[in-house]
C-alpha cells in the first residue's frame, strides 16, 4: 500500500529548477516589484503573501486534476511536458517582445495606496492565474515525479508546497530590495526593461529544456 506522502527521489533537482523559475522575473515578480516601487516594502510583502497562497492553490488544483492521469498514462505524462515546454517558450518570447510595455506598466500603479488586505487579495489572483505558474506545475513539475513510487498527487502537492515556500522568501527579497531602491528603479525604465528581457530568456531556456527532456524520454 502506498503511503499518504511520497517524497520524490529527484527532490534536490526539483528544488534547483524551482529556484530558477522563481528567480526569473515573470508576472508575479514584476507585480511585486511594481507594488514596491509605487508604495514601498510593506505593500510588496503583503502582495507576496497573497501571491504564494495563490500559487499553492494553483498547484493543488493541478495536482488533483493531473495526478491520477499522469499516474496511469505515460502518453499523457509526455504530452503535458511537450505542450507546457512549448508554451513556456512562447511566454518567454512574448515577455521579450513586450518588455517595454511591461516596464511602463510597472511605473504606473495608480495614486491610491491599497490596504494590506487588498494587496493580499490582488496578489492571490496574480499567483493563482499566473501563466508561468500554470505551465510550471502542469508541465515541468511532473518530470520530477517518481511514478514507480505511486501516489503522484501527493508528490505534486508536496512539491507545490516547497515551491510556495521558496517563492515567499525569493519574491519577498525582490520586494524588499525594490522597495529600498524604489527611486533608482522608477527613474530608469531601461533597468525594468532589461529585467523583463532576462525573465523572458530564462523562461525560453526552461521551456527548451522541458521539450528536450520529454523528447529524450
Amino acid at each position: 500500500m502506498n503511503s499518504l506522502v511520497v517524497v520524490p527521489s529527484r527532490l534536490p533537482e526539483y528544488c534547483i529548477a524551482a529556484v530558477i523559475i522563481i528567480l526569473a522575473p515573470g508576472p508575479s515578480v514584476l507585480f511585486v516589484i511594481a507594488r514596491a516601487i509605487a508604495w514601498g516594502r510593506a505593500t510588496a510583502i503583503a502582495t507576496v503573501a497573497g501571491n504564494v497562497l495563490g500559487a499553492f492553490s494553483l498547484s493543488i488544483a493541478v495536482a488533483i486534476g493531473l495526478g491520477p492521469i499522469l499516474q496511469r498514462s505515460q502518453f499523457a505524462f509526455t504530452s503535458v511536458q511537450v505542450l507546457g515546454g512549448g508554451y513556456l517558450v512562447y511566454l518567454g518570447i512574448t515577455a521579450i517582445q513586450h518588455s517595454q510595455i511591461h516596464a511602463s506598466d510597472m511605473q504606473n500603479q495608480g495614486a491610491i495606496k491599497p490596504s494590506n488586505w487588498k494587496s493580499i487579495r490582488e496578489g492571490y489572483w496574480v499567483g493563482a492565474l499566473n501563466p508561468k505558474g500554470i505551465v510550471f506545475f502542469a508541465a515541468i513539475l511532473p518530470q520530477f515525479v517518481d511514478r514507480k513510487a505511486g501516489n503522484v498527487t501527493s508528490q505534486l502537492i508536496l512539491m507545490g508546497a516547497i515551491f510556495a515556500l521558496i517563492a515567499f522568501f525569493s519574491d519577498g527579497a525582490w520586494g524588499v530590495l525594490a522597495g529600498t531602491i524604489r527611486n533608482w528603479l522608477a527613474n530608469e525604465i531601461h533597468r525594468l526593461v532589461r529585467m523583463r528581457i532576462t525573465g523572458g530568456v530564462v523562461m525560453m531556456a526552461l521551456g527548451l529544456f522541458t521539450l528536450i527532456s520529454a523528447i529524450r524520454r
